[in-house]
């Protein structure tokens, strides 16, 4: 049994800096720098835990709006400061601004305690001044004015860089652009799918609902919830099982788009981790088969988990790299699903580093490999069958436009539905066209 004095020699504000650091000064992935410090301090009280998830969270995901703040009453501006003084700083602002639970004054004295902790006692002064300054002024921190700078007000208030609200108010208007980046904000609950062949969405309901776990039920996927007030996924039996696998709504939705028949041969090309080729290998049954590939092993041992999770008798993964042809696999599909690497700018509400890393140089790269990997994998729908092309991004490039170029370099093929999902309607912001092989 684990002694309280364990958890009492840990400092949680000290491990949000240690996640903060990973991310902005090391460019880990936010939720991977997370899940290990998780991981690390499993034993930690459950309040200890939600509270450095909330802290890290929240402090990367309003970082463009804390910085805004800290400048205003700092001499020394954000990007001048020592990696570490600027995360104790932005990590103390969030819970000055948004953790109404944390007292002013804590917030504040826990930040000089981190300071001299992670040996910059000489700037603690420094620090105190910054963070005892911002919380006597909060109501009276100034924002973009709105009107005469519409860009840079939407950066601030959503922490959204400027040429990401330059981009998507172009590419699909002011109030989309701005829904979404408010949608990014929003909480969002575990959606996953439902196993049942195994079971009945009520009996998982009910389950669910006796370990105290929160339950909505999807009103776009007939077969999926929504849960959120547990833990950890791997402590609910339901998931350990493979009843349960988590999958966002619009994904699923591509899926039943493509809409594989009973009996069907699917082939995956970048099926890691393999949501998709579940949701297919559960809609196709026993005489049909999923070919899902990626193009290493680590992501094939993903997928071979997730089989073996789900109890897929009807699925196999395969290491194979999309962008090379396989002869074996010639007009052998009924339906090709092509959800392929992109920008990622659908689900920067649970990936909120990714708004940080993007470029107009990444967004080309990508939309001209989909291109290349489209290219290949159509070869591999029979006469009569469908390509998916799916992607996780709002960018035309990657999307309308690539669909638009395939189709004019590949004549076999016809449009027979394609759509653009935004983070406000209930899901990730997502892609998918479905394509007909004459």
């Amino acid at each position: 049994m684990i002694t309280n004095s364990r958890s009492d020699n840990v400092n949680t504000r000290n491990l949000v800096v240690d996640i903060l650091l990973a991310v902005t000064r090391d460019g880990a992935f936010s939720h991977i720098a997370i899940r290990d410090v998780l991981d690390k301090y499993r034993y930690l009280p459950k309040q200890d835990r939600a509270f450095i998830t909330r802290l890290s969270q929240g402090t990367i995901e309003r970082m463009i709006e804390l910085d805004a703040i800290i400048n205003q009453f700092s001499k020394t501006k954000v990007k001048k400061m020592k990696p570490v003084i600027a995360a104790i700083l932005r990590s103390g602002v969030y819970q000055l601004k948004y953790m109404d639970s944390v007292p002013d004054s804590a917030a504040c004295n826990e930040a000089v305690k981190l300071t001299v902790k992670r040996g910059f006692g000489g700037l603690k002064g420094f620090v105190n001044g910054v963070m005892r300054t911002i919380a006597r002024n909060m109501d009276q921190i100034r924002y973009p004015d709105a009107k005469k700078e519409p860009v840079r007000y939407l950066s601030v208030k959503y922490s959204i860089p400027e040429w990401l609200v330059q981009r998507f108010t172009e590419q699909y208007g002011a109030e989309a652009c701005e829904r979404s980046l408010a949608a990014y904000l929003m909480p969002h609950p575990t959606s996953v799918q439902v196993d049942t062949d195994r079971s009945s969405v009520e009996e998982i309901i009910a389950s669910l609902e006796q370990q105290g776990i929160t339950v909505r039920r999807n009103e776009q996927v007939e077969r999926a919830l929504f849960l959120s007030g547990y833990e950890a996924l791997d402590e609910i039996e339901e998931f350990e099982n493979g009843l349960l696998y988590v999958q966002d709504t619009a994904s699923m939705l591509a899926v039943e788009l493509a809409a594989p028949k009973q009996g069907d041969h699917v082939i995956d090309v970048c099926a890691a981790p393999g949501g998709k080729s579940v949701y297919a290998a559960r809609m196709i049954g026993e005489q049909g088969h999923v070919e899902a590939r990626d193009l290493t092993e680590y992501k094939v041992e993903m997928i071979e988990e997730n089989i073996d999770r789900c109890r897929l008798s009807n699925m196999t993964a395969k290491v194979w790299d999309a962008r090379v042809f396989d002869e074996a696999a010639r007009e052998k599909a009924d339906v090709v699903i092509a959800d392929l690497p992109c920008s990622g700018l659908g689900v920067i509400g649970t990936k909120t580093d990714i708004k940080y890393n993007a470029s107009e140089e990444k967004i080309a790269e990508l939309a001209a490999l989909q291109q290349e990997i489209l290219h290949v994998v159509c070869g591999y729908v029979k006469p009569d069958g469908t390509l998916l092309y799916s992607t996780c991004t709002m960018t035309r490039e990657e999307n309308e436009d690539n669909v638009q170029k395939f189709l004019e370099t590949h004549a076999g093929f016809e449009l027979e539905q394609m759509r653009q999902y935004f983070p406000y309607e209930g899901c990730d912001g997502f892609f998918m066209a479905k394509m007909h092989r004459r």
